[in-house]
């Protein structure tokens, strides 16, 4: 399957800021998504996309927002269009009048399959979270405690095992990290702690 965008720029700039208020953001994640755990793995996304925002960014409320609608709708044509992966939620994005750097982050969020490099933060975090998020959650449902009392070491030692969540790919996060410049032992803690709730 094909899902190279064959462009790199996206989105008007005369958008630079226009975001979907919650209420629009949700609706859609409900109209497009309809099988439950990938709708829980976008909002674990995120919501770990708002608190790397407001914790290590230092950003603003409205800029947490748009971190965090980067992450909660950049899978969101997944469920229903697999073949049309990141091309359908873009285009609704853009005829949306969303802002160019949402939409790039999520054109950026797999650049072995898109063809989209991740340029700023944003986009470099996004595609950061995206694989590791969903690993950490396929460990926590194993333990007989979940996230609780995990710890870093369990984490590397499945990630080794490529028998688990296979379908994950460690070098789609070896590279996500070398681009973001953040340790692979930092973006993991980060993510148990956070995502535990």
């Amino acid at each position: 399957m094909n899902l190279q965008l064959n462009r790199t720029s996206f989105g008007d700039p005369a958008n630079s800021g226009n975001v979907l208020s919650p209420e629009e953001a949700n609706e859609l994640l409900n109209e497009w998504v309809i099988n439950s755990r990938l709708q829980l793995h976008m909002k674990q996304v995120g919501s770990l996309m708002r608190l790397w925002a407001k914790e290590k960014e230092g950003l603003n409320d409205a800029d947490q927002w748009r971190w965090e609608l980067s992450g909660l709708l950049h899978d969101a044509d997944w469920d229903q269009w697999p073949e049309l992966h990141c091309k359908k939620i873009i285009e609704e994005l853009e005829s949306r009048q969303v802002d160019p750097e949402i939409i790039h982050a999520i054109a950026s969020h797999g650049p072995a399959y898109f063809g989209v490099e991740p340029v700023t933060k944003m986009d470099k975090m996004l595609y950061a979270f995206d694989e590791l998020s969903g690993f950490i959650h396929a460990y926590s449902l194993m333990r007989p405690d979940g996230y609780d009392n995990m710890e870093l070491k369990g984490v590397k030692k499945r990630l080794k095992d490529k028998t688990f969540a296979a379908s994950v790919s460690r070098e789609d996060i070896s590279d996500a990290c070398q681009k973001a410049g953040i340790l692979l032992d930092e973006l993991i803690l980060f993510v148990i702690e956070r995502q535990k709730g």
